[in-house]
C-alpha cells in the first residue's frame, strides 16, 4: 500500500530504521562532506547542480557559488524552494542473491529557499569561507590574492536557508561477508 507522500513534511523518511535524527551527525557529514547537489526547478523544469559549498553551523544556511548567469541563477530567482543533497558510499554488500546486494551509505537533504548575496562585503566573507574549507593550509595576500571587486562581479553567491532537513545511514556489521570499498574488486578503468 502507497503512502501519502504529498501529505508528509519533505524531510520525513520513509525507511525509519535508517532515519538518523541527531543534528550533531547531520551537522558534521555538512561539514566534512566535499561536494553537494543543490536541486532546483522552474516553470516544472528540475535542475540539479553539484558544487563545492560550506555550511554555516551558526546561521544554519548552506552557501555556494557559481557564475553569475545560469540555470542555476535563473531557477533561484524563480523563488521556489530548493533542496540540497551530500553523501557518502560506504562498502559494497554482496549478497547471495542480486535483488539483496545492496550498499553502505551515509546522507544529508536539506530544504529551503536560496538567494543571492548581492552585497559585496558579504559575498566576500562567503568566498574567503569556502577557501577556508577548501584551501586551509593558504594564506590570503600571502599565497593568494583576494578578490577584486571585478572578480567579485563575475560570481553568484547563493545562500540556502534550511526550513528542514533529515538525515540517513545504512552501515552493515563490519564482519558482513564479502564487504569491499568500490574500485578494490577489479572495477574496469
Amino acid at each position: 500500500m502507497s503512502r501519502e507522500y504529498a501529505a508528509l513534511a519533505p524531510s520525513e523518511v520513509r525507511r525509519k530504521d535508517r532515519e538518523v535524527a541527531d543534528d550533531a551527525w547531520i551537522v558534521a557529514l555538512l561539514r566534512r562532506a566535499p561536494l553537494g547537489t543543490l536541486a532546483t526547478v522552474a516553470a516544472g523544469q528540475p535542475f540539479i547542480n553539484t558544487n563545492m559549498f560550506v555550511f554555516d553551523e551558526a546561521a544554519r544556511v548552506i552557501y555556494m557559488h557559481t557564475a553569475r548567469s545560469g540555470r542555476t541563477r535563473t531557477n533561484v530567482d524563480a523563488a521556489e524552494p530548493v533542496c540540497f543533497s551530500v553523501t557518502e558510499m560506504g562498502r559494497l554488500l554482496p549478497a547471495e542473491r542480486a535483488f539483496s546486494m545492496s550498499v553502505e551509505y551515509t546522507g544529508v537533504v536539506a530544504f529551503g529557499r536560496a538567494t543571492v548575496i548581492e552585497d559585496p562585503a558579504e559575498k566576500e566573507r562567503v568566498l574567503q569561507l569556502l577557501v577556508d574549507k577548501y584551501f586551509p593550509h593558504l594564506t590570503p595576500e600571502r599565497d593568494y590574492a583576494t578578490p577584486s571587486d571585478d572578480e567579485l562581479g563575475l560570481t553568484a553567491v547563493y545562500r540556502i536557508d534550511i526550513d528542514e532537513w533529515s538525515g540517513k545511514a545504512k552501515v552493515a556489521p563490519d564482519d558482513h561477508p564479502g564487504a569491499f570499498r568500490y574500485g578494490e574488486k577489479g572495477f574496469a578503468q
